[in-house]
């Protein structure tokens, strides 16, 4: 299959921050030279992207892969997203904000029954979406993509988590709020954290447990993982208040 070709001119250098250059408005036609099929060029573009960046982090990821990758020229991927920078944003959030859409329905659901939320119904609506995600190829990859964003470079990093699930996160930090008022404000976002820490190792096809329990575990089987990341998950949300554990040899002041 030959690379689909451009005929706009654009630089393919450009800048690896800031907003893209040269793309083409939403809900607007661009002018001479865009391509037909350009929904499914885009795509194109995006799952190759996805796979590489997945694969080989951002800064092992060139354009130039890229472009191989989705049989199109580097010119073409410039004109969609910009940059590699812009091109990374666009693959991080398309996926990550429909998880984040698709909790926030599950947990307005939960909200219109006629009884409180309970912690692993709040639980179970936070993890589900990612689950979900997980079972399509993209979805894996996605996955594996967001369990490597934590050790990307801050600058790359912190701006796309944020967007993509600040607003949700702090929304069930609330309501598990609610749901376990014997909890501080602290304790509520310790455990916050550790449930995602939990679930993005989880998902993230690292293949650990299979190694560790040949046989025995099937992470590959989501009603198996769901059962045991909410089981475990919701356990730690129920736990009482902790008691303040000094490290080993630190002295107690006073």
């Amino acid at each position: 299959m030959s690379k689909v070709q451009d005929s706009v001119p654009v630089a393919d250098t450009a800048p690896e921050s800031g907003p893209a250059r040269g793309r083409p408005a939403r809900g607007r036609r661009a002018g001479p030279g865009r391509p037909e099929g350009t929904s499914n060029v885009r795509d194109q573009i995006l799952d190759a992207a996805e796979l590489e960046f997945a694969n080989l982090g951002y800064a092992g990821t060139s354009l130039r892969n890229v472009a191989d990758r989705a049989e199109v020229t580097q010119a073409l991927i410039s004109y969609y997203f910009g940059s590699k920078h812009g091109l990374f944003e666009e693959v991080f959030l398309r996926r990550g904000r429909k998880i984040a859409d698709e909790r926030m329905e599950r947990l307005e659901a939960l909200r219109r029954g006629s009884t409180p939320p309970a912690v692993r119904d709040i639980v179970y609506a936070f993890l589900m979406p990612a689950l979900a995600m997980r079972e399509t190829e993209g979805g894996r990859t996605f996955m594996r993509l967001q369990a490597r964003l934590h050790t990307e470079p801050p600058e790359i990093s912190y701006k796309l988590r944020n967007e993509a699930y600040d607003a949700s996160t702090r929304i069930f930090a609330a309501a598990l709020k609610e749901a376990l008022p014997h909890l501080s404000e602290r304790d509520v976002y310790w455990r916050m954290t550790l449930m995602i820490g939990a679930y993005l190792y989880a998902f993230s096809d690292t293949h650990r447990l299979e190694e560790l329990a040949p046989g025995i575990c099937n992470p590959g089987d989501p009603d198996e993982i769901i059962t045991e990341i909410s089981s475990f998950v919701s356990a730690g949300m129920l736990a009482p208040v902790p008691d303040p554990v000094r490290a080993p040899g630190k002295r107690k002041r006073g």
